[in-house]
């Protein structure tokens, strides 16, 4: 039973952000898919209904490196856990210099995945298990699965709320630095080339208009050149069929001097089944810093409240900020 995969494939221009590096969203989108081909083969090495593996979460993922037009991209992913109805895989993304044969680590991530039956979409298939190399590996994988669990129906519980969009005359007429001023929506029909073999949406389809979304709101607010450091987790909550018009809407929470957070927020409606009403489909937080034109950070302009539900937002953004600036520094102890 293979727990392993690995794809490879050049960068070309048409990968670029306006920097000229790959673009975040593009290799979020590889990363994607890489665990979905893995995660669709193991669920489909039992007997019984045939099924596609359905992103439900990613964990947080950081940006180690830049990836540059022209290198090749080796994503690998493998399983690492599973439970009755979900598969954690973990990937690790190389970025090579064909020229030189360099090579460095450029993205590390967690997936986690539900089978849905090709027959019935509303029927979530069990997981075949896996054999792990220690009773210490599978309590380490269960200790993840309960931790993102818990993490999902928290952030389900905030789920209400609706972010009315920008327009332009309205923009001209804020204050620069504030949320209203950076704050952005993307609109998209979902059409065939985006879905599955379902007819729903493509998880890396998703969360490359994300991280879209969040690059507009970080450039509108810097006025620079601007890079994707890290995604907290991306949470998926409902499907998004084909057919459905998705609204991905972005605004500042938080901004310490050398990085800005930006939640964006997912909204779906469906054209053709209108009755069902308009939904909230993914939620996450991007962390972006600004850059000069030689690729060197720069001071991020302080961000401007008002009202006490921005000062809420920018208080829970600076907790994850500090909880997450201790994270990395325990880590890189450890390493030493």
């Amino acid at each position: 039973m293979a727990s392993h995969y690995e794809l490879s494939r050049i960068m070309r221009p048409d990968d670029a952000n306006i920097v000229g590096n790959v673009h975040g969203g593009t290799i979020l989108k590889m990363i994607e898919e890489a665990g979905c081909i893995i995660g669709t083969r193991h669920c489909n090495t039992q007997n019984g209904d045939r099924c596609v593996a359905a992103l439900a979460r990613v964990e947080r993922t950081d940006f180690l490196h830049p990836m540059f037009i022209g290198e090749v991209a080796h994503v690998s992913a493998e399983i690492t856990y599973t439970s009755k109805h979900s598969v954690e895989v973990q990937v690790n993304v190389l970025s090579e210099n064909i020229v030189t044969g360099a090579k460095k680590l450029t993205n590390k991530a967690t997936l986690w995945y539900v089978p849905f039956s090709l027959q019935n979409v509303a029927k979530i298939i069990e997981v075949p298990p896996i054999e792990y190399s220690s009773p210490e590996q599978e309590e380490a994988g269960k200790k993840r699965y309960e931790a993102q669990k818990l993490e999902r129906l928290e952030t389900k519980e905030r789920n209400g709320e609706i972010i009315m969009s920008v327009s332009l005359p309205d923009r001209q007429t804020k204050e620069p630095y504030t949320v209203a001023f950076s704050q952005s929506s993307l609109i998209h029909l979902v059409g065939p080339s985006d879905c599955t073999l379902h007819g729903f949406v493509h998880g890396g389809v998703t969360m490359k208009l994300m991280d879209e979304v969040a690059g507009i709101v970080a450039a509108r607010h810097c006025k620079t050149n601007i890079v994707t450091a890290s995604v907290d987790a991306i949470n998926f909550h409902r499907k998004i069929k084909k057919g459905c018009v998705i609204t991905i809407s972005g605004r500042m929470t938080f901004t310490s001097n050398k990085s800005m957070e930006i939640e964006v927020l997912v909204d779906a409606d469906p054209l053709v089944e209108a009755e069902k009403g308009k939904y909230r489909a993914a939620t996450a937080f991007f962390t972006y810093i600004s850059l000069d034109k030689d690729n060197k950070p720069l001071p991020v302009p302080p961000l401007k409240l008002d009202g006490e539900e921005e000062q809420k937002r920018f208080e829970e953004g600076k907790a994850r900020y500090l909880q997450n600036k201790a994270k990395r520094l325990a880590d890189k102890e450890r390493q030493q």
